[in-house]
């Protein structure tokens, strides 16, 4: 349990860098968030067996991670953490899909790995966007930006509480989980019985933090409408910016830069 509260507080250091003033961080929420969109909705649009396609797509989160000076390995680390639910979901595709689709010298490839492969870089891709995107941007501001583009407010609501009572819910399960260890001697107390008796404290917890913080929340005036966005100017940098990497991905998405870069290489080798 302190592990996982010490990894979602650890989430919080994504809206700390978001204060920084770099020229990524100064563009509209909008244009970074339409822009993340068409690079997410580009590589999930391929298909299962394609992996080096997939390959040139990590041009756009590296250039935000440069010039938005964020720490690369800090973002590596959080990538790590769901990479095992990617790898538990195409671990089986080997042992299913057994035609073999290409070959590596004389080492044969399945339909199954290629495919298991695709997903591992696809949730890379799409997790490492995410996360750049919030890193440069806030959570705030891209439900803010969202909204502004024609999302429900009620849908905005609910994902920004979500993320903020996430926060919360961590803060109260690591006390109650010390609060536990203090309570227990040996291994007396520590059993797999004390967890229900825990969670049904957790829930008690937490549903009494909730409730003081929606008085204060109505104390400081919420009416249950967002709150205002905080200037924003859809410019011409802004224009540029979404269609520069929006053009980037469409091409990337219709031609293959990898086997391209392949073929041109080979053409030249003796």
């Amino acid at each position: 349990m302190a592990s996982v509260n010490g990894a979602l507080l650890d989430l919080k250091r994504l809206d700390q860098l978001a204060g920084e003033d770099t020229f990524v961080h100064r563009l509209d929420p909008r244009a970074k968030v339409l822009a993340t969109l068409v690079f997410i909705v580009c590589v999930v649009s391929f298909g299962r067996y394609q992996v080096s396609a997939l390959i040139p797509f990590f041009i756009f989160p590296v250039c935000l991670i440069a010039a938005g000076r964020l720490p690369a390995g800090y973002l590596a680390a959080k990538v790590a953490l769901v990479a095992p639910f990617a790898i538990a979901v195409g671990i089986c595709n080997p042992f299913f899909d057994r035609t073999v689709l290409a070959h590596l010298g004389p080492l044969e490839i399945t339909g199954g790995w290629l495919s298991f492969a695709s997903i591992v870089v696809r949730t890379a891709l799409t997790v490492t966007a995410a996360l750049t995107l919030t890193a440069v941007t806030g959570f705030a501001s891209i439900c803010r930006a969202l909204v502004r583009l024609g999302m429900p407010k009620t849908f905005a609501m609910q994902l920004l509480f979500l993320y903020r009572y996430l926060f919360v819910l961590a803060e109260e399960g690591g006390r109650a989980s010390r609060a536990r260890e203090l309570r227990s001697f040996g291994r007396k107390g520590r059993g797999m019985a004390s967890y229900a008796s825990l969670l049904g404290h957790l829930l008690l917890r937490t549903w009494q933090r909730a409730e003081r913080m929606h008085m204060a929340m109505l104390a400081r005036g919420y009416t249950g409408t967002f709150p205002a966005a905080q200037g924003g100017r859809f410019g011409a940098r802004e224009i540029l910016f979404v269609l520069f990497w929006s053009t980037l991905c469409i091409t990337m998405r219709l031609y293959n830069g990898a086997e391209l870069l392949g073929t041109l290489v080979t053409g030249y080798l003796p």
